[in-house]
């Protein structure tokens, strides 16, 4: 499986393809970072970014796309154009046929170096190791893209098996309910 990373931000936007070889092991293929400048209009931020996703979709084909859920953060612009980034990346992907899958930062931190409370420097030191990098990975966006598509490596069947399995209890329990609705109607007859 060929999972493309991506860290969404409009002044960096870290994207990295790592391929699952099965288990826990992962081979990492590609990473960069797609940049805009700070005093750049958004819209063409946006379509900076979107153009630079767009390439890197085409390029690499990846099977999924993981991208960090964004949370609230002190600066509401901030936030707000890092949300706008990851919509740029969700669309792009969503218009190859690729499916998204958003994993939270704890998440990525917990899976990469077993604490949800990991700092920066500690993801980059452990995505230096688990893929055997020469070099750890720079700026701290390329190193969180890899992290990212690396825990989709190790959670995304997981997740995507928990999901099925909610899918087939909200079957079973909307078949239950008919089947009561039924019996009531026909005692009250």
């Amino acid at each position: 499986m060929r999972v493309m990373g991506v860290d969404p931000g409009l002044t960096r936007c870290g994207v990295a393809l790592v391929e699952s070889t099965g288990g826990r092991g992962v081979t990492a293929l590609d990473v960069d970072v797609v940049r805009t400048p700070a005093d750049m209009e958004l819209a063409e931020r946006l379509l900076a970014v979107h153009k630079g996703v767009e390439h890197w979709l085409d390029t690499h084909s990846p099977d999924v796309v993981a991208i960090e859920r964004v949370f609230a953060q002190r600066q509401v612009s901030t936030a707000m154009g890092t949300a706008q980034a990851a919509g740029v990346v969700a669309l792009a992907a969503a218009q190859r046929g690729i499916p998204v899958r958003f994993h939270t930062p704890s998440e990525v931190k917990a899976a990469v170096t077993g604490s949800g409370r990991a700092d920066k420097a500690q993801v980059t030191a452990m995505i230096t190791r688990i893929l055997g990098l020469q070099t750890p990975p720079k700026p701290a966006d390329a190193a969180d893209a890899l992290a990212l598509a690396v825990c989709h490596c190790w959670r995304g069947p997981v997740n995507e098996r928990m999901e099925a399995a909610a899918k087939q209890a909200k079957v079973a329990q909307e078949r239950h309910r008919a089947r009561l609705r039924a019996a009531r109607e026909e005692a009250a007859r």
